[in-house]
Order: C-alpha cells, then structure tokens, then sequence
C-alpha cells in the first residue's frame, strides 16, 4: 500500500510540474515575440539613422580626397623627394579650378617648380595624373636677379631677371636662341601675365648642370626662365607641351592673396 502510494504521488506531481513547466514555456514565447516584435519594429530606424550617414559621410570624404588628388602626395612619397606639401596642395587647387573652367586642354599631366628649394636640389616635378607617377623630377634654375641658392624675390616686370609665381599654360615649341624651347602663358594678372611679352620660356641651359652645383653650390641662373638640363628639356617640354598646367611656387607670403586663381579654388 505504502508502494502504491508512492507510485501515485510522483504521477500527481508530474502532472503539476508539466503543467507549470508549460506555463513558463508559454509565457517566455510570448515575452520572445514581443521582443522580437519590438525589435523588428524599432530597427530600421536606428539602421537608417545611424549606418547610412556614417557610409555616404566616408564616400563623400573619400571621392572628394580622390578628385582633389591630394591623396597622390603621400602616395608618391613627394615629400620624401622634396616638394612641399603646400606647393603641391595650391597646384591642386589651381589645377582643378583651371580644368573646370577649361583654360587647360591637357589634363593628363601637371609641372610643379618648388623654388622653396635651392637650387642644388632637384626642384621641378612633372606628375601623370592618370598613371599617378612621378615623370620627372629634375633641376631647374631661377631668374638672375631672384637670388643666388634661393628664389627669394620674383617679379613680373619685363627686364627684372626674376622669376614669376603662379599658373602658366604651356603653349607650342620653337627654335630659338637656346634651340628647342616651349612657350608659356602667364595666367595671373599683375604675377605673371607678362610672360610672352619678356620672352619666358622653357628651355635647356648649360648651366643647368650637376657639374657646376659640385663647383660652386648652385645653378646657374637664367634671366627669368625656368631653364632645364640639355639633356631632359626636350623630353619634358614634348610631355607638358601644348595646354598643360605648370605652377611655380616659392617663399613669398603675399602672393596666395594676390592669386584670383587660388581664391577662386577655394571659393
């Protein structure tokens, strides 16, 4: 009797546990689906809130650091070759705003002369912007009267024999006095406009030598051009020849107040 007691009991009990277990299998089913339904009704806002900005932000960032093409000064290790990070950020700039308002018919390639240098160092950058590779990267000698290492002084008077900042357009080629040589347009008024008119051209010289920076230090110095080696001014005035952007630059603090073309870009 006692045994069949005891047999009944745990049946009786495990019934109620059956049922309770049932109960709170029932209750968290229902808590579950109204988790899930809160949730499901919630998070597509906080998707569309939160994810979407973030990534346009990023793609915005990137296309406009791809288009403005700064992201090639690190990527060529200019600085490492010498060319300051200014220069190369107003190239750009001016470069860009000369494209959008077609003053350049080639956009395939930039020159950029860094007269923050001396002169016995390699100073003149020739960049393919499609390729994104360094051309050229050569010496270049400044006006007689801008200085003797450096270009500290710059003018766009004709007979001054100084160098003149700024964006130029390269024109056609020539034969003249210092044989093959290209001809260049100033595109800054009152900076370098008098380019044509004080005969400002690319062109080979002799003094534009390894030789003579061992000899005394620097270059020699032109009466305003932008002289190249004899041996690299014919190869990169055929590269740079015919619309394409040049922009010099030195250590002269008034003249990013004085460019239209560097206020326009940044506008």
């Amino acid at each position: 009797m006692h045994c069949s007691r005891k047999e009944k009991s745990p049946v009786k009990f495990n019934g109620i546990k059956h049922t309770v277990l049932s109960l709170f299998v029932a209750a968290g089913i229902v808590i579950s689906l109204s988790f899930a339904t809160a949730s499901h009704r919630h998070s597509p806002l906080t998707v569309t809130e939160t994810k979407p900005g973030k990534d346009s932000s990023i793609d915005d960032a990137e296309k406009k650091k791809s288009s403005n093409g700064y992201f090639l000064y690190d990527s060529l290790q200019l600085d490492r070759q010498g060319l300051s990070r200014r220069a190369f950020e107003y190239a750009m700039q001016g470069f860009e705003y000369l494209q959008q308002s077609g003053a350049i018919d080639n956009e395939e390639v930039i020159s950029i002369v860094d007269f923050s240098l001396p002169s016995s160092s390699r100073r003149l950058f020739v960049i393919d912007l499609n390729s994104h590779k360094v051309l050229y990267c050569t010496y270049v000698a400044h006006g007689h009267n801008s200085g003797k290492e450096y270009a500290s002084q710059f003018s766009n008077k004709p007979e001054s024999n100084k160098s003149s900042l700024g964006f130029y357009k390269t024109l056609g080629t020539y034969m003249g006095g210092h044989g093959y040589s290209l001809r260049l347009e100033g595109l800054e008024r009152g900076i370098n406009d008098n380019a044509n008119r004080r005969d400002i051209v690319i062109h080979g010289a002799a003094y534009v030598s390894e030789g003579l920076i061992r000899a005394q230090g620097y270059l020699g110095r032109s009466q305003g051009c932008p002289a190249l080696p004899e041996k690299l001014h014919k190869p990169i005035i055929d590269k740079i020849k015919n619309g394409s952007c040049l922009f010099i630059y030195g250590k002269d603090k008034s003249y990013p107040g004085r460019s239209k073309i560097l206020k326009a870009a940044v506008a």
